[in-house]
Parts: structure tokens; sequence; C-alpha cells
């Protein structure tokens, strides 16, 4: 049987490390919002995040999609750093050894504590060397430019790099739905970059999620 003294660490029960209440501090009168470390967050408005978006736009053309995907790399290989460096801290473990189902609370946690929306892995297609992530709410898919493609650029640069990291593997993440387009939810297809490739062409083509799935797995 399982005693009281068997889940203390540190004296103490770990708890949600990603509870908003507990992981986003504010100094009003400083002016700063911070985390539970006393790293600085940053709330970004809706109009910034916008600008952003037209700006590329206009800057780049077309090619904002790889400027949004290559920032989207840079910053999700920086919250892996940082969502590895917290949990080992609070938990007295490392990501290898913790426990999936635990690892994948703390990250939909996250996911909704930053305001990035909700996260979720679906993992029927892993033994073919893929999985499927699902996202809702996005800000990203919210505030992009309309159009006839999925819009989460920046996202999938953030799940690629993210995912590479924990895994030691190259690999990229292609969207295929978005609910810019009406989707009720957006999908991400991750795997090894060189199996991935493929299927940006088949997504510029408008192929559906599940036709792209039976292509890639045959």
């Amino acid at each position: 049987m399982i005693s009281v003294a068997d889940l203390l660490v540190d004296n103490r029960i770990p708890g949600n490390y990603y509870a908003t209440d507990a992981y986003v501090r504010s100094d009003l009168e400083m002016g700063l919002l911070e985390n539970r470390r006393g790293d600085r967050l940053l709330a970004l408005p809706e109009t910034l995040i916008q600008a952003i978006y037209s700006g590329l736009e206009k800057e780049t053309g077309q090619a904002s999609r790889l400027v949004l995907r290559n920032c989207g790399r840079w910053w999700g290989k920086n919250f892996y750093i940082r969502f590895r460096e917290e949990l080992t801290e609070y938990y007295g473990t490392s990501l290898a050894d913790m426990p999936m189902i635990e690892f994948l609370q703390c990250l939909q946690s996250c996911w909704i504590t930053y305001g990035w929306g909700k996260i979720e892995l679906e993992q029927t297609y892993h033994q073919r060397g893929f999985l499927i992530i699902k996202t809702w709410n996005s800000p990203f898919a919210r505030l992009a430019p309309r159009g006839d493609r999925p819009v989460c650029h920046l996202e999938a640069g953030v799940l690629g790099a993210f995912f590479s990291q924990l895994t030691g593997k190259d690999l990229s993440c292609v969207q295929t739905t978005c609910e810019s387009l009406g989707a009720d939810c957006n999908r991400f297809i991750l795997g090894l970059t060189r199996r991935v490739e493929p299927i940006e062409a088949m997504v510029e083509s408008h192929l559906d999620h599940d036709t792209i799935l039976q292509k890639i797995c045959d």
C-alpha cells in the first residue's frame, strides 16, 4: 500500500507546475510579468501579432512562410530548453525518466498557460514513424491573414524543433488542417524530415488530412 510519505518529494507533494495561478506572477509596481522561476514573460497584444504577419507578408511575400517557420524553430528550441529545465528542477527527474502521461499533462498545461490554446498528441501512426498533433483555439490560426492553405507556420516550426530536441532526431512538422479554413482543429504531422517533406506538396495540392496519411503510410 502506498503511504503519503511515498508521494512526497523533498517533503512536498509536487503539483501541476504550469497551473496558471502559480506559474504566472506579476509585480505591478515594477510592471513585470514573470514565471515561478523569475524568468520574464511578455503578454503580446493581438494587434502586434497581426502586424507581424502583415509586415512579413508585405516585405517577403510567400517567403513569409519560411521566415515564420524558421522563427518557430528557434523559439521551439529555446522553449524545449526552458521546459526541460523547469520540469527537471521541479519534479527532480529528467524528461527521459518521466512517465509519458505526466509529460503529456505538463505539456498540455504549459500550452494552455502560455495562451496557445489546447494541444493533444495522437499516436495512432507512431508505428509508421509519424505523430499527429492537434491544437485548438490557436492564436496563430485566428490572427493570421486568411488564405486557401494552413497558416500556422510559426507553430509548425515550434513543434518540429521541440520534438527534435526531445528525441535527438531531425524532425519536421507540416500542418494539414487549419482552423482558419474552417477545420475543427489544427492538425500537424510530425516525422523525420526526409519523410515529411513530400507532405508540403500534398498540402499545396489541397489533399485532405486522411488522404495524405494514406499516401505516406502506404
